[in-house]
């Protein structure tokens, strides 16, 4: 009572032991996501200004960033993506410090990382920005998403350090395919193709072009009538493997901190330009020093939450041909994985799924 959020998210990273990071003159990344223009459940800039302060009083030198879009929309290059986080609110009143696109103009100021223990990159391209940075920070809402079914620590690092290159990189394992019998022309998946790659025939059905397509999945996600699958059953548990394996990339050899919000559970990534209602009630905010820990945190208070009527999840819950997977991500968007993230995390070394979790007040 009578303590802000903000005040709270500071009480909470420094008993998390942030301060023993030993920050004095060093550049500190804080990753996050500025939001797409149109969506709302992206994290505020209060919340990026309150990490940013703590960063300060270490006498660290924080800079909020985050890599290019594959798609397009609002933040596909860097004068884009700064306008949109400018209109989004974040800026250097709001946050307290500068905002660095990490990968550059184009999205092609990037550099190969080794991947320690990679299975499926042995590199990965990440912004040169990130890497740049002495010490890394992760703040990050946690959501739903149409692929790696949730949005964490792990989502935030591992695909959105990623410059459009390693983007690709990440999600070139599989292509969508259009069920022709589901397909209404409605329109909505060529809207969000960021490559261009579906055109619709005379019958008014929709046709991706896999020569084209870049295996990004925005399509799977727009499409309100199940009518587009993945060809390849594996791709979305590779798309989790890989971005932990660029998750083992950026955080591989110097100090790291990881923040989750719960809170405005949207059903897809802030990257939508919409965000629909929210699938779960506000749970509270957690940081670790492990990230791995620290989604699996999150994943299993979701799963113990009661899914909002009249969301995605709730509806869906409520259909009379309802399938319950007893997995609430599963259960909004059918057709994702993320275990396979978690349990890759945990192999090659970035942390552990067991966590034992301490609550404040």
């Amino acid at each position: 009572m009578g303590v802000s959020l903000t005040a709270k998210l500071q009480k909470l990273i420094k008993v998390a032991g942030i301060g023993s990071i030993d920050m004095d003159g060093k550049f500190v990344a804080i990753k996050m996501h500025f939001g797409e223009l149109g969506n709302l459940a992206f994290l505020r800039p209060n919340y990026a200004k309150a990490v940013a302060d703590v960063v300060k009083e270490g006498a660290g030198l924080p800079f909020l960033t985050d890599c290019n879009t594959l798609y397009p929309g609002s933040r596909k290059h860097a004068l884009e993506h700064l306008d949109c986080a400018n209109i989004n609110g974040f800026n250097t009143v709001t946050t307290g410090c500068q905002i660095i696109i990490a990968d550059g103009l184009r999205g092609t100021d990037d550099i190969a990382v080794p991947v320690p223990g990679g299975e499926y990159c042995k590199e990965a391209y990440i912004g040169r920005a990130v890497m740049d940075a002495d010490i890394f920070i992760s703040l990050n809402h946690f959501k739903g998403h149409e692929m790696a079914g949730f949005g964490g620590a792990i989502k935030n690092i591992g695909m959105g350090c990623g410059s459009r290159a390693g983007k690709m990189q990440q999600h070139n394992s599989g292509k969508p395919h259009v069920i022709e019998e589901l397909c209404r022309g409605c329109r909505r998946c060529a809207k969000e193709c960021g490559s261009d790659a579906i055109i619709y025939r005379e019958d008014h059905k929709a046709f991706i072009d896999p020569e084209i397509c870049k295996g990004c999945g925005r399509c799977i996600g727009a499409c309100a009538f199940d009518a587009i699958e993945n060809i390849n059953g594996d791709a979305p548990q590779i798309l989790g493997r890989k971005m932990a394996e660029y998750t083992a990339a950026v955080l591989h050899g110097r100090p790291h901190f990881h923040i989750s919000l719960i809170t405005d559970v949207s059903p897809n990534c802030d990257c939508h330009g919409e965000n629909d209602a929210p699938i779960l009630p506000d749970i509270g905010m957690l940081a670790s020093f492990d990230p791995v820990a620290l989604d699996q945190a999150c994943v299993d208070l979701c799963q113990k939450a009661e899914p909002i009527r009249n969301s995605q999840l709730g509806d869906n819950m409520a259909d009379a041909h309802f399938h319950d997977h007893g997995d609430v991500w599963h259960n909004s968007n059918p057709n994702v994985s993320w275990e396979e993230t978690l349990e890759h995390a945990q192999k090659l070394g970035i942390g552990t799924r067991s966590y034992e979790l301490i609550t404040m007040k």
